[in-house]
């Protein structure tokens, strides 16, 4: 499965590397990763968004653009297999028309279906983090991985793991974190590094009070949700992305088994992240019934011409079956 990588690079001197358009701690490791990677290689990062504040604790962030390179030999997406997460690439003709034309390898980890329709190659392995099948891909292939590449793949596994402590993370997962170790990448320096930029103005302390004050509990407490509507996106999202401040306070509460953050936006848009615990891990299959996808702990869709209140309304129809079928498989 990894030569499909070897293969992909064959006679191509420039890579441009691609995020989803809802980049997080994985897909910015994995492609920082590969850039350090593909040393002979000439790499480009791109995103068509900007890489929220509270991800400017990687080293080289900044070196991912809004640009897209048009010239490159091929196209590298890291971190999804799903359509309704490129939307903003494919809306635009001319990358549309570049990604239908260029050779495309796409890496991700998601049990989620591969449903791009643009031809492409895929190395899709279920595990904890796109990063992870990064360090394995340069391990098979004997890339050599420096302090640099590892310490990004590090922060990668960690950022999808919540520091190595989810339900994803396998005996294999800690040998990585070991050899990374070893390549050179200090835990507790990137923690270190993490937790000074996760640090929040009292302005968004306050914010993440008023977040908790809305959070709406719904089927005898197991479900929580909480709507953040465009004014707020528009305000805090550029200081602290507002589903970080509440998502894991929702799983805190007693008594929640799934919890939704939904945000809402002018256009009709409405984008949900999703979360469960052990007892209920179905959130894949929450986000699948939007059109979106995702692991069972941790998914996300996008849906259009929706409100908030019709989401809420379809979560509690959906949510208990889905439960169920948790308990009755478990």
């Amino acid at each position: 499965m990894y030569n499909k990588f070897a293969e992909f690079l064959k006679d191509k001197k420039s890579i441009c590397i691609v995020q989803a358009e809802n980049p997080d701690g994985d897909s910015l490791g994995s492609a920082i990763a590969l850039d350090y990677l593909l040393n002979d290689k000439e790499v480009s990062l791109y995103c068509p968004v900007d890489i929220p504040k509270y991800l400017h604790y990687f080293a080289d962030w900044s070196r991912v653009t809004n640009e897209f390179d048009f010239r490159a030999d091929g196209y590298i997406i890291v971190d999804t297999a799903a359509e309704v997460l490129l939307s903003k690439l494919l809306d635009d003709t001319a990358i549309r028309n570049r990604l239908y034309n260029a050779p495309v390898l796409v890496i991700d980890h998601h049990e989620t279906e591969d449903d791009l329709s643009f031809p492409h190659e895929s190395v899709i392995e279920v595990c904890p983090a796109a990063s992870e099948v990064i360090y394995k891909i340069a391990r098979e292939l004997k890339i050599e991985i420096g302090k640099d590449a590892a310490e990004a793949i590090f922060q990668g596994i960690l950022s999808d793991t919540l520091g190595l402590t989810s339900n994803s993370v396998t005996a294999d997962t800690f040998e990585i974190a070991a050899d990374l170790t070893r390549l050179g990448a200090n835990v507790a320096e990137l923690e270190d590094r993490r937790r000074e930029f996760m640090k929040k103005s009292a302005r968004i302390l306050d914010y993440k009070a008023d977040l908790i004050k809305r959070i709406e509990y719904s089927l005898d407490g197991e479900l929580a949700t909480v709507h953040i509507p465009w004014d707020d996106i528009r305000e805090y999202s550029d200081e602290y992305n507002p589903n970080v401040l509440i998502l894991e306070e929702l799983r805190l509460v007693e008594g929640v088994k799934v919890a939704v953050a939904v945000k809402t936006y002018p256009d009709g848009k409405v984008t949900g992240k999703i979360r469960c615990g052990s007892e209920a891990p179905i959130a894949e299959k929450i986000a699948g019934y939007f059109g979106g996808g995702g692991h069972p702990y941790a998914a996300g869709f996008r849906t259009y011409d929706t409100t908030y209140e019709e989401v809420l309304a379809d979560l509690v129809k959906i949510v208990p079956g889905l439960i169920q079928e948790a308990k009755d498989e478990s």
